[in-house]
């Protein structure tokens, strides 16, 4: 779908040289004697080439919310501090769906054009190369707007946000690719009975008229597709977690007992999986059930938005065998994935493999049975492996997917086989730290697959990459290591249905952990 451009300047001089900034090869913009040059609109990903910005790196951003029920929309203020990586003339933002009113650089108005999916921003002058700069947008936005994507999710008693993968930018103006993460501040303002919650930690909450406001910040930076914001009747539920991790849960208040037993899981989770994974990596951690049963709200039945996962509250009702891997699954997240993010959404099989690999190992473990009746990770393998070579042709190799296959089973399960095969080729102990080392060394960044490769490498002592290449990017299934008897089904070209396919959040019938 594509939108009406509209452009805004606080003077004639500014609608001109934003226009030079749009149309022209090479904008001309001069401040203190400077020509600069506009950054690029897209960084080139391979699954989404437009997506992100170059020419600057966001720092921080602080986000302002007010949400007023009359009406059901969010009167908003997104301040962003980065820092130039060129002479910039001028610079774009991802931006879809919001009515951007204006638009200041270092507190100087500035000209922008809203075009497509981009916020292209004119600041008064050119900002030099390696400099730190502040960007303000004031703007307005509705929840319930029909976009050709959305990170919003609306209930009845407000929203919450769900921007994986691409779709950050329809609730605020960002550079919107995981690679260029940053700190975060979120102040939300509610009408008293209603509250208001994001990542990180509650620091201040102030009231006055009738309304409340409460302030969020963020530890470690999150990427922009992990950023919740949520607004509804909710309850918080504080418990402790292994080594004095604080859980904090944020529930609809009719269903706060019917909960409790989901999640009381928690505590036994993380202490799972921090036996295998090391410290839990943020300050906090916690379940939101949204609140809506309309089963059209989103397509997913968990999304790892960073120190708060978000669930469908009908899931967690139900009984621990049923949704004990799953949660498994969204709190591996929290390392693979959020702590080290992909650097690029060719990379996602990193974080949805290792979320699968490990809710697998966790079920297996207590004896329950999966969707088709296995009761070990090695009689799933072995099925697995029987059919890579139709789901390599129906959705590519596990490390190259497209945008209409990004989330198809071959990026879970298939991630889940690599990491199986690396297994079974180097040992438990020696898979282990390799999963470590790795999680340490691109803790609070971005890594991709090579980066994966080369720490495989390292700590086993051997060149992995002609072994983990084959079988991340190779078009037929390699043997798997210690096990001469599998045997890869033919592929049929004919086939009709390929890999089970998740939303466009992922998080749904892909993953083998539901």
């Amino acid at each position: 779908m594509r939108y009406r451009s509209r452009v805004t300047a606080p003077a004639t001089a500014l609608l001109t040289a934003a226009a030079a900034s749009v149309t022209g090869p090479v904008a001309h913009a001069q401040g203190r004697g400077r020509v600069g040059s506009p950054g690029e609109e897209g960084l080139g990903d391979p699954v989404f080439p437009e997506l992100g910005n170059g020419g600057y790196h966001v720092k921080a951003y602080r986000l302002e919310f007010t949400y007023s029920p009359d009406t059901r929309t969010v009167d908003a203020t997104a301040k962003l501090s980065a820092r130039t990586d060129q002479d910039l003339s001028a610079f774009s933002l991802d931006c879809l769906g919001l009515t951007v009113r204006t638009v200041s650089v270092c507190g100087r108005p500035a000209a922008f054009e809203q075009r497509e999916e981009k916020l292209v921003v004119t600041p008064a002058a050119v900002l030099a190369s390696g400099r730190k700069f502040d960007v303000r947008i004031d703007y307005t936005a509705d929840p319930r707007q029909t976009l050709a994507h959305t990170g919003w999710v609306a209930t009845p008693d407000g929203f919450a946000v769900a921007g994986q993968p691409n779709s950050a930018h329809t609730v605020f103006p960002c550079n919107d690719h995981p690679s260029d993460k940053a700190h975060f501040t979120f102040r939300i303002t509610v009408p008293d009975g209603l509250l208001g919650v994001a990542n990180g930690s509650l620091v201040s909450t102030s009231g006055a008229g009738g309304r409340t406001t409460y302030t969020y910040r963020s530890r470690e930076p999150i990427a922009t597709e992990l950023v919740q914001i949520s607004v509804g009747e909710y309850t918080v539920k504080d418990r402790q977690g292994p080594s004095g991790l604080r859980l904090r849960d944020v529930v609809p208040h009719a269903r706060a007992e019917a909960l409790e037993p989901a999640l009381a899981l928690t505590p036994g989770l993380v202490t799972w999986l921090e036996k295998r994974l090391g410290a839990y990596p943020f300050e906090a951690y916690g379940l939101l059930p949204c609140n809506s049963d309309d089963p059209n709200a989103f397509d997913f039945t968990g999304l790892e938005t960073q120190t708060l996962t978000l669930y469908k509250p009908n899931f967690l009702l139900q009984p621990e065998n049923k949704i004990g891997s799953h949660m498994m699954h969204e709190l591996v997240h929290s390392w693979f994935g959020n702590s080290v993010s992909p650097a690029t959404w060719a990379d996602l099989w990193i974080n949805e493999g290792h979320a699968d690999y490990y809710g697998l190992v966790y079920r297996y473990e207590r004896g329950w049975a999966d969707s088709l009746g296995m009761t070990t990770m090695e009689a799933r393998m072995k099925d697995t492996y029987s059919r890579g070579d139709q789901w390599r042709h129906d959705s590519g190799p596990v490390a190259a997917p497209n945008a209409a296959n990004l989330f198809d089973s071959q990026r879970y399960l298939g991630g889940v086989l690599v990491l199986y095969a690396l297994w079974s080729a180097v040992g438990e102990d020696t898979f282990s730290r390799i999963e470590r080392t790795f999680l340490e060394r691109h803790r609070n960044g971005a890594a991709t697959t090579e980066d994966y490769i080369a720490v495989a490498s390292e700590v086993s002592g051997q060149d992995q990459s002609a072994f983990l290449r084959e079988w991340l990017f190779g078009t037929k299934t390699p043997r798997m290591p210690g096990h001469p008897d599998w045997t890869v089904a033919p592929v049929k070209p004919s086939a009709t249905r390929g890999p089970r396919r998740g939303g466009p959040h992922g998080h749904d019938s892909a993953s083998a952990t539901l």
